[in-house]
């Protein structure tokens, strides 16, 4: 019999984060070249459509060529729900959802469809470096369910064959089990603390970046500096380190 290896996993094992396949997913041009910057900038290999549906055919056709899917939830043809539901259905692909929207219900909503993380707009640099553990938990847990399955079927196997069910196996499943669940809740802890110490963030709603290019385009690229912008858009509680991290994410658009 002749074995095909995958030699594209195999360079990914050896040079991983770097080379991680990613598929972005949004159809706000803007948002999406800005993304993609961000990935291209953190070494992942990009593909990017502003059209769910053909996130999903590139999908289906590729399934061994992608890591990870970032999808927007609000979209016209299929929103980001739908696309995560399928590929959850479909494939095993960790998915990162996207949205403005800060709305517990709505964050609450994408993890209990499957999603692996939802981050908010604009997205940060730090952020999309750190996305690949969602690529490798992933695969750890896979790892372990068949390892779980194989021992299962061992203990089967041993059990037709003796009569009886090997005990040690089936106590070492039974540690192993609750490890992991112990291990499972301490990272739940750990998250839910982390995400209690977050700074509140400002949503760059769709009229606030309007008001944001406007303030740009008046002041010119070459003065258009974090004060001055501020000052022109005059919004409440908006700070000069929230439109300092605008205004690089913005420019990170020229570059393309």
């Amino acid at each position: 019999m002749t074995v095909v290896k995958d030699h594209r996993r195999d360079d990914l094992r050896d040079e991983f984060p770097v080379g991680m396949h990613v598929l972005a997913v949004d159809d706000d041009s803007t948002c999406l070249m800005i993304l993609e910057t961000m990935l291209r900038r953190c070494q992942y290999n990009v593909t990017s459509t502003n059209n769910a549906k053909t996130a999903l055919n590139l999908l289906r056709g590729n399934k061994n060529k992608f890591d990870l899917v970032i999808s927007d939830v609000q979209m016209p043809d299929m929103d980001g729900f739908q696309l995560l539901e399928l590929v959850g259905l479909e494939m095993d692909l960790p998915v990162i959802m996207l949205s403005v929207n800060d709305d517990p219900k709505m964050v609450m909503k994408g993890i209990t469809h499957g999603a692996c993380d939802y981050l908010l707009k604009p997205v940060r640099i730090k952020e999309i470096q750190n996305i690949w553990q969602h690529v490798v938990r992933r695969k750890t847990v896979d790892s372990k369910e068949r390892n779980k399955t194989s021992n299962q079927d061992k203990a089967k196997v041993d059990s037709n064959e003796s009569g009886s069910v090997a005990t040690g196996n089936s106590d070492q499943i039974g540690k192993s089990s609750r490890k992991r669940k112990d291990e499972d809740d301490d990272e739940e802890n750990d998250n839910e603390h982390s995400s209690s110490q977050k700074k509140p963030r400002v949503v760059w709603t769709v009229e606030l970046h309007h008001k944001f290019i406007s303030a740009v385009n008046q002041l010119g690229y070459e003065k258009a500096v974090p004060k001055k912008i501020l000052d022109m858009m005059n919004v409440e509680k908006l700070t000069r380190e929230n439109v300092a991290s605008h205004l690089q994410a913005f420019f990170l658009t020229l570059l393309l």
